[in-house]
């Protein structure tokens, strides 16, 4: 992984750094290892020797690329959390990891280089998404609206499923029929 700077990039250097991994995952989701940096670089609207200060290589470029989709949908669930009661946040991010996985099956080519090169991007996956996850179930449990016995890894064992199954972008009807389901498991629901 690259280093990190020791002060905080200014805001137009932050916005070129987001602009250069919104467009690698683009680019690496498409064309897998074949799309060349340049190309990156030219959609992110910013030229070569900006991409090379940020990630000096292609495997640094893939590696940031996948932990920010992973940073942005573990940091989602706060957010969805801030807007949403909690029932309706936990199944609006099941549609989010969906998508996460979806990009992630798409990058598998270029996540290859980064495995190839001696670096393991996903280290700290799970337990980043079982901690999304934590929050999610927990704050549902406390509303009386998930049940509290429910453990986070296995949801996320239900959610890996349904990707499985129906993680294609053209099964996404199917998907969201499978998470409903998968939601439905998850309420609480009062004895009579």
């Amino acid at each position: 992984m690259p280093e990190q700077p020791s002060r905080p990039l200014r805001a137009d250097a932050l916005r070129n750094r987001r602009r250069l991994l919104e467009a690698a995952v683009r680019a690496f989701s498409r064309s897998g290892t074949e799309v060349t940096l340049e190309q990156i670089a030219r959609d992110a609207g910013v030229g070569i020797g900006t991409l090379y200060r940020h990630f000096p290589t292609r495997e640094a470029l893939v590696e940031a690329a996948y932990r920010n989709e992973l940073e942005r949908l573990c940091d989602s669930a706060v957010e969805l959390l801030d807007r949403l009661p909690p029932e309706a946040a936990t199944r609006a991010w099941m549609d989010h990891f969906i998508d996460y996985l979806a990009t992630k099956r798409e990058m598998a080519d270029a996540l290859r280089l980064v495995i190839a090169a001696g670096t393991n991007p996903f280290a700290q996956s799970r337990d980043r998404l079982l901690a999304a996850l934590n929050r999610l179930l927990a704050a549902g449990a406390a509303a009386g609206t998930v049940r509290s016995d429910v453990q986070p890894g296995d949801v996320l064992a239900g959610l890996s499923g349904v990707s499985l199954a129906a993680g294609g972008r053209e099964q996404r009807d199917q998907a969201r029929r499978l998470l409903d389901l998968l939601m439905d498991g998850l309420r609480y629901r009062r004895p009579d």
